[in-house]
């Protein structure tokens, strides 16, 4: 085996496994609003998340922001399993206390089940709205 040979070999082996980390990582995005709770506020709020998922490391990672709540966020969560219009317990607590946020957790196979199957929501919660003033659900990012 030449010595070009050998280096090409390896190329093909790196682009091979970077592939297969990219194919393992998936997009998600939510939309955050009041419409979007259980049951609905009046909040004119709005905000967003978006997050990526790696299953080689099962790996989430987010980001998100938020404007016009009725006050401090005072809770964040990831929650599940729940398809949009249900309500369900928290799977990742989340720090965004201020906008804008980012965070990462490991997840669990079930937990990373819920989110690749969409059925998972964040929501953001503030003094008025202490069940849940925004919410969206996370899937696929387009």
């Amino acid at each position: 085996m030449t010595h070009r040979t050998a280096l090409f070999g390896l190329a093909l082996a790196f682009l091979a496994a970077s592939g297969a980390q990219a194919a393992d990582a998936g997009r998600f995005s939510a939309q955050l609003t009041g419409a979007g709770e259980v049951p609905p506020t009046g909040s004119k709020g709005t905000g967003e998340v978006t997050a990526t998922y790696d299953a080689a490391s099962k790996r989430l990672s987010w980001k998100g922001s938020y404007s016009g709540l009725t006050g401090p966020v005072t809770a964040a969560h990831f929650h599940g399993p729940a398809k949009a219009g249900e309500n369900a317990g928290v799977l990742v607590p989340v720090d965004a206390k201020a906008s804008p946020f980012s965070g990462e957790a490991t997840l669990d196979d079930a937990k990373a089940a819920d989110l690749e199957g969409g059925k998972m929501y964040f929501n953001l919660h503030t003094a008025a709205n202490p069940k849940g003033e925004l919410r969206g659900q996370v899937e696929p990012a387009r």
